[in-house]
């Protein structure tokens, strides 16, 4: 690898990787998950790094949501800076100035560069495999390298990906998207890619399909993990530092005696309130959650934004919507963007926060829960935002910060192992 070895970011610095470096994202992980599978003598590797490596509990970024998280880990700073609030918002810009709401999957709304990026510029050799194709463009944004998702793995180019027959290097059929395997592709995946080049730096984020479907210490998610440890032990053997940590935590969000899901309708209400709905001129709210993976979570988590019309008495309704039983906290946008470090143009009129067991939905006709095969288990709040930090070798040097949060993942994995 060539000069220079440090590289700036964001005005985060970075030394480049020494040795290979891998960055895991495990989409929906609590520590709950890995003590509990760790315990369970299903993941004896994982147990030896939660004993013997370094490990913090940290803090995701609100909303507790998958886009907002990946990308504040790779450029190293939360969403004011880098713009990306959630899997989905209201562009006033789209449909001609007329505004629509849009998928926050486009490059496009990135306003900062990634680490993954600038270590590609400075010569380091660069790979990221993600499960949902959604995340690829944005993680791979201007990088040279190595970028692909499971879920598209058959249709990977040269000129797009670069790299061809993902499906030859890694032995496995393309998974479905709805799987445990989509995520273990990714793992695979990571292992061959270090096993079979000179790989610098690498990020593999995977799906939360499993924790969105089985709480911590069950089956399901035992076997899960008992998947995961055996991939990152052979990454350990193959020489990598390894960096985990996680999006977003997971609660269920579902009466636990009938496991129908709790949620509340903010649509539904406002219109009854304002007596008139969005097409009319009345409140719009948008869930940030929403994504084309609609089995997962019913599009229903528990952060959403309210854009309110002119006329409405935003600190009336603001009081309102905070009475109601399962609301933690409602913010004028301000208020939230202060809090929560979120991009205020990207942002409503207001910001509601639900509780643990709580999800917020728009209007009750517009989630359909049929793919729902489980009670309810989302997130997106701030009860979602615990996460860990674990890294297979001690750490020295790291700033005296109470809690570290999950995008300081990449300074302590180049700078502080």
């Amino acid at each position: 690898m060539n000069q220079p070895l440090q590289i700036q970011v964001n005005g985060r610095q970075y030394r480049l990787p020494q040795q290979p470096t891998v960055i895991v994202c495990v989409d929906g992980c609590q520590f709950e998950y890995l003590e509990a599978a760790a315990s369970a003598g299903v993941a004896p590797y994982l147990k030896h790094v939660l004993t013997e490596g370094s490990v913090f509990q940290g803090d995701c970024v609100v909303p507790t949501f998958t886009n907002p998280n990946n990308l504040s880990i790779v450029t190293g700073v939360p969403p004011a800076v880098h713009g990306i609030c959630g899997n989905y918002f209201f562009d006033p810009a789209a449909d001609g100035g007329r505004g629509a709401e849009v998928m926050m999957n486009d490059p496009a709304y990135l306003r900062a560069g990634t680490v993954l990026a600038a270590a590609a510029d400075a010569g380091a050799s660069v790979a990221v495999v993600t499960a949902k194709d959604k995340l690829r463009k944005l993680l791979g944004h201007r990088m040279k390298g190595i970028c692909f998702s499971s879920e598209k793995s058959d249709q990977v180019t040269l000129a797009e990906n670069g790299i061809e027959d993902v499906l030859g290097l890694v032995g496995m059929p393309v998974p479905d998207v709805y799987s445990a395997a989509l995520s273990e592709f990714v793992f695979a995946a990571g292992v061959r890619l270090l096993d079979t080049r000179q790989i610098d730096l690498m990020y593999l984020s995977t799906t939360d399909y499993v924790q969105h479907k089985w709480a911590p210490g069950t089956q399901g998610a035992n076997d899960f993990y008992a998947m995961m440890d055996k991939y990152l032990r052979r990454m350990d053997e193959l020489g990598a530092v390894i960096g985990l940590t996680a999006d977003h935590g997971m609660n269920a969000k579902h009466d636990p005696k009938t496991g129908q899901p709790n949620v509340i309708y903010l649509q539904d209400l406002l219109d009854d309130w304002l007596g008139k709905g969005v097409e009319a001129g009345g409140a719009r709210v948008i869930l940030p959650i929403t994504d084309p993976y609609v089995v997962h979570h019913g599009a229903l988590g528990s952060f959403a934004t309210i854009y309110l019309p002119r006329d409405a008495d935003r600190d009336a309704v603001r009081q309102r919507i905070a009475a109601l039983p399962g609301i933690e906290v409602v913010l004028a946008n301000a208020q939230a963007c202060a809090r929560f470090e979120l991009p205020p143009d990207r942002v409503g009129d207001l910001v509601v926060v639900s509780g643990q067991s709580v999800a917020l939905g728009t209007s009750a006709s517009r989630h359909d829960l049929t793919g729902l095969t489980v009670p309810l288990r989302s997130h997106g709040g701030i009860s979602e935002q615990a996460v860990p930090l674990l890294f297979n070798r001690k750490t020295d040097g790291i700033p005296g910060k109470a809690r570290l949060r999950n995008f300081d993942i990449l300074d302590v994995a180049l700078n502080h192992v």
